[in-house]
């Protein structure tokens, strides 16, 4: 019987960010599955939301049937509503969505999201550049509104140099197209600089999409500090985990 190879990586941890809900249709539950899978093949562990349902749940057990460590960040407020069942893993509790975003960034080594955003938030990215000073290049998974506004804010991130990591979109079966068009629009209109466009990955299967974040280099004017911004999330982490202990 012919075992399956295993592909070294430069990476050691991946986040993932998908959703609740596993969407209407089965390409989007096999492409979670086929990431797990890939994942496994070049001995990747995974850092993702914490929740036991929907994409969160297909690609958090494919990671852990595979012998892969699964660290999943939660909220406590999302508790009740994203665990339900035998829970994955290792599972993080933190106070807030703005510390459940830092401790997957901090981490993770690239990111990765599946389907699932909305027109409304794209906005963010343009609008906020002043002042969104955090960041993480990340691959995005199937997911809702949470999906989309965790990758446009690690692609801020990457585009201020606060962070080398890769951003990578599943684009299954399309799904992506208007983000990216969108996005090629505001390169024309020069909201955008056509450099920063290449801070997007994306590729229709897990298998590409993993391999061109390998292959992945950087490009930021190196705005922000890294080290300075790290030592920030250091300080930010003590100080949550005090408030959420008591």
């Amino acid at each position: 019987m012919e075992e399956k190879k295993m592909v070294k990586s430069r990476f050691k941890r991946v986040c993932v960010f998908c959703g609740s809900s596993a969407g209407k249709r089965n390409c989007y539950r096999d492409a979670a599955l086929e990431l797990g899978q890939e994942l496994v093949s070049r001995k990747l562990d995974l850092v993702y939301g914490g929740g036991s349902i929907g994409l969160m749940g297909l690609v958090s057990q494919e990671v852990h049937r595979g012998g892969g460590h699964v660290l999943g960040i939660i909220p406590k407020t999302l508790m009740n509503k994203e665990i339900t069942g035998e829970t994955i893993g290792e599972v993080r509790v933190v106070k807030d969505m703005h510390q459940r975003k830092a401790e997957m960034a901090r981490h993770s080594d690239c990111f990765i999201a599946l389907p699932g955003l909305c027109l409304k938030l794209f906005s963010l990215l343009f609008l906020n550049q002043q002042w969104l000073i955090i960041l993480f290049l990340s691959i995005s998974m199937l997911g809702g509104y949470g999906t989309l506004e965790e990758l446009l804010e690690v692609i801020t991130w990457a585009q201020l140099g606060i962070h080398d990591k890769p951003v990578g979109l599943l684009n299954v079966e399309g799904y992506y197209n208007c983000l990216l068009s969108f996005i090629d629009q505001a390169v024309d209109d020069g909201f955008i600089d056509p450099s920063q466009r290449n801070i997007i990955v994306s590729a229709p299967n897990a298998k590409e999409l993993v391999q061109k974040l390998e292959e992945y280099v950087p490009v930021h004017n190196g705005v922000v500090a890294k080290a300075k911004w790290e030592a920030e999330q250091v300080e930010l982490n003590a100080s949550l985990q005090t408030e959420i202990a008591r």
